[in-house]
C-alpha cells in the first residue's frame, strides 16, 4: 500500500508546469498509489469494436495489477469484467484475444456465461447462490467503434466526451472497420514518462525523421499548427466538407482535426495513402488527420485510409507496455489494397525512437541530480495538460 501523508506531501511539492518530484516516476510506493488510487478514477482505451465482431469474441488485458476482460455476448452487447474467478481469485483468460463459447476458469473449471453469470461450479457447497457469484463487472463505454473501460465507478462521466467526439469520429465508420495489425513494446520507463513523451512534439523534428515527412511537427496551443494562414485555409476547406475541426476538450480528453504537411494525404513514409480502400472517401481532397486522446493512457489518429491507436499500460514502477493497433476498411485486402510494412512503417519507427527517449529519460530521473524542470509553453502544452490532470486526480484520490 501507500502512505497517504507522504503522497500529500509530495503533491504539495509538485509545481504546476513542472515535471513531478522523482518518486512519482520511480518509487514502488508511488506506483502502488497510481494503480490503486489514480488509475481506478480513469477511463482506458482498450481497443475497437471491430476486434469483437462475433459473440464470444474477447479482449483480455492487464492494467497494472488489474486483469480485465471485455467480451461480446450472445445478445451482441459488449460487456467488461474483472478477469478474476469468483472461486479462489484466479485469472480466467490469458492476455490476448480470441473467441470462446463460455468463460471457463482454468483452475477449477468454474464456468460463466458470456454475460458474466455463474453457470457451473462442481463440488461446491449445497445452496451456493450462483446469482451472487457472477463475474464482477467494470464500466464499458463505446464511442463510434472505440472501446473504453473504467475499473470503478469513480471514473468521471463519459457522456461529455462522447457527445463532443462522436461527430468527429462518425464519418470514419470505425465500428465497420477491421484490425489489420497490432504490435507491443516493453519500455523500461514509468508510464507517466511514456505518456509525457507521447503528448508532445518538441522532440519530433530531431528524433522522428520518418514522421515529419507527413506530420506537422511544430504545433501551438491546443494542437494547432503554427502556420496561421495555412490553418485558416484548412479550416475553411473542412467546413466545406462538413468535417468538424475543433479542438474540443475536457479535463481528461481532447479531440481535434489538423492539416498534414503540404501535398500530403496520410502519415506514411512518402506522405501518400497506403490503403487503396479508404475509411473515408474524400474524392481527392486532402483532409489531414483527426486526433483524439484520453488521460491517462491513449491517443489515436485517423486519416482517410487508416486509423492508428497508441495505448500505454503500466507494468511496474519503471516499466510500461505500449500497445499499437492499425485499423483499415473492412473490405481492404492485405497484399492487394495494403501491405503491413507500408501501413505500419512510420508509427513503428516512431514508437522505437520514443522508447529510446523514454528509457533515457528514466535513467536520468533515477539519478541523484534530478530536479523537477519547467515544461516549454506551447511546445509542451499537452504535457502540461497531462501533468495538471495527474496532479488533480492524485489530489482527489488522496482526499477520498
Amino acid at each position: 500500500m501507500y502512505n497517504r501523508n507522504r503522497v500529500q506531501e509530495l503533491l504539495a511539492d509538485a509545481k504546476p508546469g513542472h515535471t513531478l518530484p522523482q518518486p512519482f516516476y520511480a518509487d514502488p510506493e508511488l506506483y502502488q498509489f497510481d494503480v490503486s488510487a489514480v488509475l481506478p478514477r480513469s477511463w482506458f482505451m482498450l481497443g475497437f469494436e471491430a476486434e469483437l465482431a462475433a459473440p464470444g469474441s474477447y479482449l483480455s488485458l492487464t492494467i497494472g495489477p488489474h486483469p480485465l476482460l471485455v467480451v461480446r455476448g450472445r445478445d451482441g452487447v459488449i460487456r467488461g469484467f474483472h478477469n478474476i474467478c469468483r472461486h479462489r481469485g484466479a485469472q480466467i483468460c490469458a492476455e490476448g484475444a480470441g473467441t470462446l463459447a463460455k468463460i471457463v476458469c482454468p483452475y477449477h473449471r468454474w464456468t460463466y456465461e458470456l454475460d458474466g453469470r455463474l453457470a457451473g461450479a462442481a463440488r461446491v457447497p449445497d445452496g451456493l447462490d450462483f446469482a451472487s457469484h457472477g463475474l464482477v463487472p467494470i464500466r464499458v463505454e463505446l464511442l463510434e467503434g472505440c472501446i473504453y473501460a473504467a475499473l470503478t465507478d469513480a471514473a468521471p462521466d463519459f457522456a461529455p466526451f462522447r457527445e463532443a467526439a462522436a461527430p468527429f469520429l462518425r464519418p470514419y465508420g470505425l465500428a465497420r472497420a477491421k484490425l489489420a495489425y497490432q504490435s507491443e513494446l516493453i519500455e523500461k520507463a514509468n508510464w507517466k514518462l511514456v505518456m509525457e513523451n507521447a503528448r508532445e512534439c518538441y522532440h519530433c523534428a530531431v528524433w522522428h525523421p520518418e514522421l515529419k515527412v507527413s506530420f506537422p511537427v511544430v504545433f501551438g496551443q491546443n494542437f494547432r499548427v503554427t502556420d496561421g494562414a495555412r490553418n485558416a485555409d484548412y479550416v475553411a476547406q473542412m467546413q466545406r466538407l462538413a468535417l468538424p475541426v475543433g479542438p474540443a476538450q475536457g479535463s481528461w480528453w481532447h479531440v481535434g482535426r489538423y492539416p498534414l504537411n503540404p501535398g500530403v494525404h496520410s502519415v506514411s513514409m512518402n506522405g501518400q495513402e497506403v490503403v487503396a480502400k479508404r475509411l473515408l472517401e474524400t474524392h481527392g481532397a486532402p483532409i489531414g488527420g483527426l486526433r483524439w486522446a484520453t488521460e491517462p493512457n491513449s491517443f489515436c489518429h485517423a486519416f482517410a485510409d487508416y486509423a492508428f491507436m497508441f495505448a500505454v499500460v503500466p507494468v511496474s514502477p519503471t516499466e510500461s507496455r505500449v500497445i499499437s493497433k492499425w485499423l483499415v476498411a473492412q473490405d481492404a485486402q492485405e497484399g492487394v489494397d495494403y501491405t503491413i510494412d507500408d501501413l505500419s512503417a512510420v508509427w513503428t519507427r516512431t514508437n522505437l525512437q520514443d522508447r529510446d527517449l523514454a528509457e533515457n529519460n528514466q535513467r536520468g530521473i533515477n539519478g541523484l541530480g534530478y530536479r523537477p524542470g519547467p515544461y516549454a509553453q506551447g511546445a509542451e502544452e499537452l504535457v502540461i495538460r497531462f501533468n495538471a490532470w495527474y496532479r488533480a486526480t492524485a489530489a482527489e484520490s488522496v482526499r477520498g
